[in-house]
Parts: C-alpha cells; sequence; structure tokens
C-alpha cells in the first residue's frame, strides 16, 4: 500500500470510530461484557493516548531522530494510571478526533520526509515508518472490530428476543 493511500484509510477509519462511538447511552458507554474487557470508554481513551503519545510521536521521532529512542508508552497500565472510567466520554472522543485530524494534516505535510528510516528497537529491531505507519491503520481495524463485538454485545445482552435471524456472530 502506498503512503496517501494509508492516509486515506487513516481519516476514513477515524470517520467509522467515531461513528462506532456516536449515540451510546451512559450506560453503554461503560459497559462491559466481563470485567477484564474494555468498556467504550476505554476504548476511547486509548485510542486518544495512542494517536497522541504512539503512533504519531514514534513515527515522527523516527522521520526526524532514528536513533533517538522512543518516547515510553505503557497502553495497559495507562487503565487504571490515567483512570480511564474517570473520564469524560464526548470530551475524550472530541479530543480523539482533534488529534486525528491533526495526525492527517501532519502526514500530508510530509511530502519530502525520509521515508525510508527506521528505528532499532532494542526487542524487536529496525521498526521502518511504513511498518509504524500500516500499523496504525491496522489499530483503528482492530478497535473498529472491538467496537462492533462490544456494540453486539450490548444488544445481546440487554434484549430477551433471539438475534440468531441477523445471521450468525
Amino acid at each position: 500500500m502506498d503512503r496517501p493511500q494509508l492516509f486515506a484509510l487513516l481519516q476514513q477509519q477515524g470517520a467509522a470510530l467515531k461513528a462506532m462511538l456516536e449515540g451510546l447511552s451512559p450506560h453503554e458507554r461503560t459497559w462491559k461484557p466481563a470485567p477484564e474487557k474494555w468498556c467504550p470508554l476505554e476504548v476511547a481513551c486509548h485510542l486518544l493516548d495512542e494517536e497522541r503519545e504512539d503512533f504519531r510521536a514514534r513515527l515522527r521521532s523516527t522521520l526526524e531522530a532514528p536513533g533517538t529512542p522512543w518516547p515510553k508508552i505503557d497502553p495497559p497500565a495507562w487503565v487504571m494510571e490515567r483512570r480511564y472510567m474517570e473520564q469524560d466520554f464526548q470530551a475524550t472522543v472530541n479530543a480523539f478526533l482533534v488529534e486525528r485530524a491533526r495526525s492527517l494534516e501532519w502526514l500530508h505535510g510530509m511530502d519530502d520526509a525520509p521515508w525510508t528510516n527506521a528505528y532499532v528497537h532494542p526487542k524487536v529491531g529496525p521498526v521502518s515508518c511504513e511498518l509504524l505507519l500500516t500499523n496504525w491503520v491496522a489499530h483503528d481495524l482492530h478497535h473498529i472490530r472491538q467496537l462492533i463485538n462490544l456494540r453486539y454485545a450490548y444488544i445481546k445482552a440487554h434484549t430477551t428476543v433471539p438475534l440468531d435471524y441477523a445471521g450468525n456472530w
């Protein structure tokens, strides 16, 4: 896939994530199918943090200074450390959308960037700009799938009618 196509996917998937997070009732925003699973609020908080502190930050670092250690991240720990469950849902979604727009504006301005750069990660070895950008797109898809599964599980848990007419899940 070429960069313009990946940029377009990030834009489209940002819109898809927005759509998946719109219209949720206050109860659905924090509902979990199991205690160890994430709710839509936690997904939104994670997307915001990843947008600012993982994909964009690490891609920028690799493009500008590939020999500099990446900013440290710890997404699983952030759930508790950053009190995801106490965050305002709509403010978090809005902040994610603003950050996605900033990411896209930045990416579209990177025409002459050294896209062949790679960061040598101490555990996984070389991580290219192409790998980061493509995995950013894949990360969106992971969470779109997660939100679809959450929304389906919510309907299933809160109805008395069978859902088999809709098709196999």
